[in-house]
């Protein structure tokens, strides 16, 4: 038998952050007139965080009056706390994190892959991914920008692309779009499961290209040679990844086909021939098949089978994301192609 008192333990741990006594650290998180002295205990902070061990080494520690300085202009000293409190008794108040704006939640995310705590660093993936939708909806450019820096939250950059595949409201079609490093674009137009139709995808590509070079007139008959040249090496490793085949005769004759010097000559010669080949087999091209969801249904997006999961097991305190639906959804009838008849409804 053992007796437990760990809770009672952690409690005390936690009330040395409100008490001034014993603290061997002062810490200057935030700059300017947000900077604030925080003050705290070197052995927990060593035992919690290869960081601060490396931080209080003989080979980099800075040291007055006994006290070990440590200056994180960087890190807001709200932030900071938060981290703290963690570091000191394992807690995350949730209500915090919930107050705070998109943009604190990413410098907290910043913070806690700099500052290397690897429990802490999985706790706030796991909010992130749980508010997905608050963070891409309010600012979904830094939010992308600031996990694809950081090597620690690839998955929950896979996950962020994955909700905007299932919402691309979100980014296309926006002003958003146009701020979007050319990476992440390239990611997005990789994906099978981006929610939009192909011709859609080809103007907001044309409109991101303008927009990284805006002294070029859109006016394409207008275009140098070197106009035209810098216009290919923007789009060079966008144009392999657009599905052409499936855009229409009408919507390629119309908007894609004015900017036919960006295309390869073959590749043009190859899609107008689609529209009068029976097959394309004909054709002899490799081509790409048409983008689909995740879940076969344009009306019914992938959040909405996670709350359906949620309600099936019962879940009244949190809902399952995108990521940990446990369920397989499968369209049995579809008004389009079996009828809108309440006899064949029934038999389905």
């Amino acid at each position: 038998m053992t007796y437990d008192y760990s809770k009672e333990l952690i409690d005390d741990y936690e009330k040395l952050l409100d008490i001034d006594k014993g603290h061997d650290v002062i810490i200057y998180a935030g700059e300017n007139e947000n900077a604030k002295e925080i003050r705290a205990h070197s052995i927990i902070l060593c035992i919690r965080s290869q960081y601060f061990r490396a931080a209080f080494s003989n080979e980099w520690a800075d040291k007055k009056d006994g006290k070990f300085i440590l200056k994180k202009s960087n890190i807001s000293s709200h932030i900071f706390e938060i981290i703290l409190r963690f570091i000191y008794c394992g807690k995350v108040n949730l209500a915090k994190l919930a107050k705070l704006q998109t943009r604190e939640l990413l410098e907290l995310l910043i913070a806690v892959d700099e500052l290397n705590i690897q429990t802490l660093i999985t706790c706030i993936q796991e909010y992130l991914i749980d508010h997905h939708y608050r963070i891409l909806h309010h600012n979904p450019i830094e939010a992308l920008e600031t996990v694809y820096q950081l090597d620690t939250f690839s998955g929950l950059l896979d996950f962020f692309l994955e909700a905007i595949c299932d919402r691309p409201e979100i980014l296309f079609n926006t002003d958003n779009l146009i701020r979007l490093r050319a990476p992440l674009l390239e990611s997005l137009l990789k994906r099978d499961d981006l929610l939009l139709d192909e011709i859609v995808i080809w103007d907001n590509l044309i409109s991101w290209s303008f927009s990284q070079h805006p002294s070029i007139q859109r006016d394409i008959d207008k275009w140098n040679k070197e106009e035209i040249a810098v216009m290919k090496s923007t789009l060079q490793n966008f144009i392999p990844l657009i599905r052409f085949y499936q855009i229409s005769s009408d919507d390629f004759h119309l908007k894609v086909y004015p900017f036919k010097v960006l295309l390869p000559e073959d590749l043009t010669n190859n899609i107008l021939a689609s529209y009068t080949a029976s097959t394309n087999k004909e054709l002899n091209n490799d081509i790409h098949p048409p983008r689909s969801p995740k879940y076969d249904t344009f009306i019914i997006k992938s959040q909405h089978f996670a709350i359906f999961s949620s309600w099936i097991d019962k879940k009244n305190d949190s809902y399952y994301n995108l990521r940990n639906i446990p369920y397989y959804f499968k369209l049995i009838y579809r008004a389009s192609i079996d009828g809108a008849s309440a006899e064949v409804f029934h038999k389905k």
